[in-house]
């Protein structure tokens, strides 16, 4: 039974319905935290004020995003298990055109889960053809200041990475990548986390939906600019206010 058989497309959320599933089948498969399904709800809350929408202030940051990947010297994706159900397929898609790894970290890091999530990339990668290299599995490096699990990383991929894309990511690792130099671009529904505001450029958006705009820009080659990170949550923010404001006149 496909996917589109077990939730009625005529539903009006059909959209959310359907992503909502895949963040359950994920869990079903080991590749998922038992909290992942919590993380996404939060999200989706942020969602439902934006207007479930791409807004212009998120597909501008979204285009910068891609100007920073694209005129970065070593760019990486790093990818947590919510990312990786959500826009795998998306992602590796990313990575082919860049040229660049995808480096696995998660927050509740196991063998079984780290081993779910590295084969279903590597079948997404067989499946489209593509040879994206798959990082993660063996880390040889450290974030400084990061203990624990999070920390660990590999040191030809995300410590020597000059820019990283980093979706739903949490406040502290965003700032220890930040404070070892590096570009970070996040991808976070919630202009007021502590990712969104302390990283470089920040996307405030759905991650599906951002993936299909970053394929797009990037294939444009767009030039870097001079982003203003405040300017743009503002925006964002500006957009719940006053769509929520005149809600019901």
């Amino acid at each position: 039974m496909n996917e589109e058989e077990v939730v009625d497309p005529s539903h009006p959320r059909f959209q959310s319905l359907m992503i909502r599933k895949k963040i359950a089948d994920a869990g079903a498969k080991g590749m998922l935290a038992d909290s992942a399904m919590i993380a996404h709800g939060r999200g989706e809350a942020f969602d439902y004020l934006l207007g479930e929408k791409s807004l212009p202030s998120a597909k501008d940051a979204t285009r910068e995003v891609a100007a920073r990947l694209v005129n970065a010297e070593k760019p990486i994706l790093s990818l947590n298990g919510n990312a990786i159900a959500l826009a795998g397929q998306d992602f590796l898609t990313i990575a082919s055109q860049l040229d660049c790894p995808i480096e696995i970290n998660i927050f509740y890091r196991t063998p079984e889960r780290m081993g779910a999530l590295i084969g279903h990339l590597k079948m997404l990668n067989m499946k489209l053809g593509l040879d994206v290299e798959i990082l993660g599995g063996i880390p040889d490096a450290r974030i400084p200041g990061l203990e624990g699990p999070r920390g660990a990383c590999q040191q030809n991929g995300l410590f020597e990475a000059d820019a990283v894309l980093v979706p739903l990511e949490d406040g502290d690792r965003c700032e220890a990548l930040m404070a070892m130099g590096k570009d970070v671009l996040v991808v976070d529904l919630n202009p007021l986390s502590r990712s969104s505001r302390g990283c470089s450029v920040a996307i405030i958006d759905e991650v599906s939906r951002v993936t299909k705009n970053l394929i797009q820009y990037i294939s444009e080659k767009p030039e870097v600019t001079e982003w203003d990170n405040n300017a743009a949550l503002q925006s964002a923010l500006d957009h719940i206010l006053k769509t929520m404001s005149n809600k019901f006149d």
